[in-house]
């Protein structure tokens, strides 16, 4: 059941993940940081975001859901071998 906080906050999420992507986007540009090897890290961290809210919103909060998101954050932490070292 939807309570009195679920959207605004929903909203909020998704408008501070979004300035985040700029963001994130932005200083790659800046940095010269090219290929998708590198943009894997942040790739699978916004993933999670996204499975857990469609989790929360859907009410399938469970094994599938939980074993995705731990596999995602692995991978995340996987891929931070391709960051460029500054």
């Amino acid at each position: 059941m939807l309570d009195l906080f679920t959207i605004p906050l929903t909203i909020l999420l998704l408008i501070f993940m979004a300035l985040s992507i700029i963001t994130t986007v932005k200083k790659r540009k800046a940095a010269g940081v090219t290929g998708i090897k590198s943009a894997l890290t942040p790739i699978c961290f916004y993933s999670v975001a996204v499975v857990a809210i469609f989790t929360f919103w859907f009410d399938i909060i469970g094994l599938v859901s939980w074993t995705l998101i731990i596999i995602l954050m692995i991978l995340g932490a996987f891929f931070t071998k391709y960051l460029p070292v500054n």
